[in-house]
């Protein structure tokens, strides 16, 4: 089991934690500090059965400077999430073949 971490959001605390009282130790990924290529994230976004436009954190600031009311292609948008990792949404927990975002933390709870 891999998350996907930014130990400064709280939902992402919250759903390590979660995984952690079950008694599970998953390999955390700090994102910012190591960004994914575009190939794990296109292979994460398989797992998560989602386009990569979904996982776009819109609140950002870069998003709203650069990205807001543009209409990108796939590989665009994967490329603008290697470029900018805290555009991706969080955290995003792994296990096999299988994907969820952690918002809400409970969102896990499916793959334990």
């Amino acid at each position: 089991m891999k998350i996907y971490h930014n130990p400064r959001c709280r939902k992402s605390r919250e759903t390590l934690a979660l995984i952690e009282e079950k008694g599970l130790q998953p390999e955390v990924i700090e994102y910012l500090n190591n960004p994914l290529t575009a190939s794990e994230l296109k292979e994460v976004l398989g797992k998560l059965d989602m386009p990569a436009a979904s996982i776009i954190r819109k609140g950002e600031a870069i998003f709203k400077e650069q990205f807001k009311g543009k209409d990108l292609s796939e590989e665009q948008w994967i490329q603008a999430m290697v470029d900018y990792p805290k555009l991706i949404e969080r955290p995003i927990v792994v296990k096999g073949n299988a994907a969820v975002i952690g918002r809400p933390p409970e969102n896990v709870l499916s793959l334990l």
